[in-house]
């Protein structure tokens, strides 16, 4: 019996609109076709399926069935899996026996568990009797066995029919016939690669045929350092740069007086072999940064980009960063995605930046590789400093971005790097290296020395290769209006107010709390019993409840410098909480600066906000345990985001008057990331801090959003959000394309946002 497959999910024709083709791109981990039964239910019992599958592009990976027996076919325990595994380019033939235990009324066919392009030749049923069944699961897994498997087998089949009789000796033979349906030990990052990021011949050249042209063609230095490097991983390097598609490189090689002639010999065999290779034998050992200086010293190229001995290149590495240069003329440095690759070739852990961070780049080095720079800026800065090795290329940037603007940084947000995951490698273990680690802690300091910057590096315990910067705080320090809106629930807002008196080391703050239609006597007995308190004032608003409106109100009533922005169902954990908010929030550049936020069961509610999750914005990492390190360990250091919730911010009174306070058009929703985005288009850098903890007992006051009016009002807001700020939604320059939107930030996008090149400029100052 032959089947007609209509796409259920994840699952688009490939041609031409209006054309009928059985060629089908599966754009998830997840496509299913629905089998038409036009002829009735299958009958149940024993099956054999033959698919033919031809595959275009990516590869194939245990397809599957799902029956349905009247009750829904989502039930991994009912799955038939077949046994095709990574099958990529071309025809491939299965042929398979399934059982059905009941009568199908719908069947269900996912083609594979990863993104692929490919034509489905043929797909058919064909029911068996139970003797037929019987004789192909023996013939089968008899030819499975080898020498006395074969006997071994054979006898325990006749000992399952002498026992049990056929019924027994068919679920036995069943049951290992089943064990060769095969597994999945694929990664998710695996599968995204080879869909993605097609590195084959025809691979490159269509993604070479999708770029713009280059009407410019600015030369590239490539510096490599290498000292004792294994020749294998050294001709890997070398090789990666030769196949570079773009032609206009040179490789400046600096060996640091290797012990091993091997290193020498084969750095000469590429010197004979290409022009474009130059190299020095330094007769001293110097250590990275020394070497790296005489590799600097062979460098006439425009600009200078940065490789490890034993790490490679993508093959578009420099194709993509020339278009890049070309597009921005203002850039002066630019940087890309990374990931890891073992000894077998394998790419794993990828790092998907963010567009420039500056604070996230002085608590972890987030432009590292591929890092590209102006050679005049280099030299400007006198190359690589002597005393930094292991984090020359952090102190190299850090001098460099000193001399730059925000929009002189450009990112590329692609995986033009491959780190080589050996033994000593910081790729494998950040920790590999101590040295490096506190060459780090030296060289972030020195920066803070050189711009007069009143902060300090603090190691993390545990961490190594990531670091807490504390900023100082003036003496006197500002006073601080921490603004709260309430309603009745007395048992929240004392808890809220006890915890910040008790458990609050910042010396200069009043607590105003604003009270929006109270009814309850004891909100009233609690608001008296505040009446002796020097430090907390109690305003009353009986106008609608507007949570913007509320706390302009509320801010033209403090007497702060700083104002502090809390809902009533806020609880201080901490004593620094407000330091490290206030310490981050009186720096010029800063606007709004946020916290971590757990539900009471130490779970995370927020760790800031990712613009465009789920049609306005998200919060990250929500649901995931304390401690919880995040995407390169993001959630456990303090970083520049697009937003952050007013359930509690921080930001300069002048800063707030600037933008206008909280637009009073959105009433509940979306308010904060509306504020937050004004404030960053005013030319502030809005700040997610992890060192100020607090717990968070989410709408206990005013409820969710689960009524008509509510979520009606919620849509509205959606709406108003999407008409005012569009594409920005859509575009967090904090966030990366490669990541998705429509399931939990820092997830795989598939397909990435945006497949055609695209390269970023750095927003604000």
């Amino acid at each position: 019996m032959s089947f007609t497959l209509q796409p259920l999910n994840q699952v688009e024709p490939v041609g031409a609109a209006g054309e009928r083709s059985q060629r089908w791109r599966a754009t998830g981990n997840d496509p299913s076709f629905d089998v038409e039964l036009t002829t009735g239910p299958l009958v149940g019992g024993w099956y054999e399926i033959e698919l033919r599958i031809k595959v275009f592009r990516g590869r194939i990976h245990a397809p599957a069935l799902y029956p349905d027996y009247a009750r829904g076919f989502v039930i991994e325990a009912e799955r038939q899996v077949l046994p095709l595994s990574d099958a990529r380019q071309g025809s491939h033939a299965v042929s398979r026996l399934v059982r059905f235990t009941a009568d199908v009324t719908r069947l269900r066919f996912d083609p594979s568990l990863i993104p692929c392009e490919f034509e489905i030749e043929a797909f058919t049923l064909r029911r068996l009797s139970r003797a037929e069944a019987a004789r192909c699961m023996f013939g089968q897994v008899m030819a499975s066995r080898e020498g006395m498997g074969k006997l071994r087998f054979a006898a325990s089949t006749l000992v399952d029919l002498l026992r049990g009789g056929p019924r027994r000796m068919a679920d036995r033979l069943y049951h290992k016939y089943a064990a060769y349906a095969g597994g999945n030990d694929v990664s998710d990052y695996e599968v995204w690669v080879d869909f993605y990021d097609d590195c084959s011949p025809e691979g490159i050249a269509q993604a070479l045929t999708a770029m713009p042209p280059l009407e410019q063609t600015p030369s590239f230095s490539i510096v490599v350092p290498t000292y004792n490097t294994d020749e294998r991983w050294l001709r890997a390097c070398f090789d990666s740069v030769i196949a570079q598609t773009y032609p206009y490189w040179e490789l400046c090689i600096a060996d640091d007086a290797s012990t091993d002639p091997a290193v020498w010999r084969t750095i000469e065999q590429y010197v004979a072999a290409d022009s474009r290779i130059r190299a020095i034998r330094r007769e001293t050992n110097g250590h990275i940064a020394a070497a790296s200086n005489s590799a600097l010293a062979l460098a006439t190229g425009d600009y200078v980009a940065l490789l490890d001995h034993d790490d490679t290149l993508h093959p578009l590495a420099l194709q993509y960063c020339a278009l890049a240069l070309q597009q921005n003329p203002s850039w002066r440095m630019l940087f890309t995605d990374e990931d890891k690759i073992d000894a077998a070739g394998r790419r794993s852990d990828p790092y998907f930046k963010s567009d420039w961070n500056p604070d996230l780049f002085l608590s972890q080095n987030c432009v590292c590789h591929l890092g590209v720079y102006a050679r005049d800026l280099v030299t400007e800065i006198g190359g690589f400093r002597q005393g930094y090795d292991g984090a020359q290329d952090w102190d190299l940037t850090l001098r460099a971005v000193e001399r730059l603007r925000a929009d002189e940084i450009g990112h590329v947000p692609r995986v033009l790097y491959h780190w080589r995951m050996i033994e000593g490698s910081t790729a494998l273990a950040p920790g590999e290296k101590n040295y490096a680690h506190l060459a780090a802690l030296r060289a972030i300091q020195d920066h803070f020395d050189r711009t007069g910057t009143r902060a300090k590096v603090k190691e993390m315990a545990g961490y190594s290769g990531y670091y807490h910067i504390v900023h100082e705080i003036p003496d006197p320090a500002p006073l601080v209006s921490i603004l709260i809106p309430t309603r009745d629930r007395a048992d929240l807002l004392k808890q809220c107010i006890d915890s910040i008196q008790k458990l609050t080391d910042y010396p200069a703050f009043e607590i105003l709390v604003i009270d929006n239609g109270s009814r309850e006597r004891e909100t009233f007995d609690y608001f008296a019993s505040l009446e002796s308190v020097s430090n907390v004032r109690v305003l009353r608003d009986d106008s609608p409840f507007n949570y913007s409106a509320i706390n302009n109100r509320g801010a033209r009533e403090a007497k702060g410098e700083v104002i502090a922005l809390l809902n009533n169902d806020i609880e201080a954990i901490h004593p620094e909480w407000l330091s490290e908010m206030v310490s981050h929030a009186l720096r010029p550049e800063i606007g709004v600066v946020g916290c971590m936020l757990y539900y009471p069961n130490d779970t995370i509610q927020h760790a800031g906000t990712i613009l465009g999750v789920g049609g306005v914005a998200g919060h990250a990492y929500v649901g995931m345990p304390r401690g919880y390190p995040g995407d390169k360990h993001r959630a456990g250091l303090a970083q520049n985001l697009s937003a952050v919730t007013a359930a509690c911010a921080v930001v300069r009174r002048e800063v707030f008057e600037q933008v206008g306070g909280l637009d009073e058009g959105l009433v509940v929703a979306f308010n904060d990331v509306d504020f937050c985005l004004r404030v960053r288009e005013a030319g502030y850098r809005n700040l997610w801090t992890p060192f100020a903890e607090l717990y968070h007992h989410e709408s206990a006051s005013r409820g969710y959003e689960n009524t008509p009016e509510k979520i009606e009002r919620f849509k509205r807001e959606e709406r108003f959000m999407q008409s005012r700020w569009g594409r920005k939604l859509e575009m967090d320059p904090y966030y990366n394309v490669n990541f998705s939107l429509n399931t939990a930030p820092f997830t795989l996008a598939y397909p990435p946002r945006e497949t055609s090149w695209v390269a970023r400029t750095a927003e604000g100052c």
